[in-house]
């Protein structure tokens, strides 16, 4: 988790605010791309650097300068995304055979899950990604829509009850990637949430050359990290000890006598 720091109510930069936290004072934030998108007939422009809400680039902007206490909990410092965990939500970390996967923000809603990506300097990775990304939710079912929302375009899919919605913004030498998935009940719930956690989130791209698409590392923070170590090792203890629970407690398995013969043949439990 990372601390809030100057008393902040809006996710909003302040001018004259003290910048000198080591290297991230010496970006060139001039290469930050203006972003304008048109949501409910009114125009507003997103600034990754110098705008009023995010995602923020992380490498250009100090987090510290933000108070999100009234909206959050607290922020999931992944590496590379900080991203605020609402009030009312939690952290899930979906596991894989070699360790974690994704990480989930559980809200009353539905779920909420980020990844961030390199993009080329000139931004456009969503716009590359989009069509894809359709193709693939109309493959598995759903019925596909394109919406407006503050940064560009986001898609929305259906299938019966559920709907998924894909957010994806483009920043400096990033894209960043909400996927919510929830009831139909409360799905403009859920994508009102997620913006509010989009605005609030910063992506730290770091000066690794990667190519375009490929997800930025995440690490998990070291306490998550402990309790996932503590749990993966309960897991294995309650199943080895299931393993070593004596046959003889259980049920014979009825048995059947080999045909033709004698009263000493072996018996054979059933299959």
């Amino acid at each position: 988790m990372w601390p809030f720091g100057k008393k902040r109510n809006a996710p909003s930069t302040a001018e004259g605010t003290d910048q000198q936290d080591g290297p991230q004072a010496e970006v060139d934030r001039s290469e930050a791309p203006a972003q304008p998108s048109v949501t409910d007939g009114a125009t507003t422009v997103f600034d990754p650097v110098n705008g009023d809400f995010g995602p923020f680039d992380g490498d250009a902007v100090n987090y510290r300068e933000f108070d999100f206490s009234d909206f959050a909990k607290g922020g999931l410092d992944l590496g590379s995304m900080m991203v605020p965990v609402p009030h009312s939500a939690e952290v899930q970390v979906e596991m894989g055979s070699e360790g974690p996967r994704q990480i989930h923000i559980l809200t009353p809603h539905g779920r909420i899950t980020p990844a961030a990506f390199a993009a080329p300097r000139s931004g456009g990775q969503w716009a590359a990604d989009i069509d894809e990304f359709a193709e693939g939710m109309v493959g598995d079912g759903l019925e596909v829509t394109r919406r407006t929302n503050d940064w560009g375009t986001e898609l929305v899919g259906t299938i019966g009850e559920g709907v998924v919605r894909v957010i994806g913004v483009d920043g400096p030498r990033w894209m960043l990637r909400m996927t919510l998935a929830g009831p139909a009940s409360s799905a403009d719930a859920l994508a009102e949430l997620a913006y509010d956690v989009i605005s609030r989130t910063f992506v730290n791209r770091g000066d690794e050359p990667a190519p375009a698409g490929r997800a930025l590392p995440v690490v998990i923070p070291a306490a998550m990290a402990e309790e996932l170590k503590k749990t993966v090792a309960r897991q294995a203890e309650e199943a080895k000890k299931a393993q070593q629970t004596p046959q003889a407690s259980q049920p014979a398995p009825a048995a059947r006598r080999r045909t033709g013969g004698t009263a000493g043949s072996r018996m054979e439990g059933s299959e």
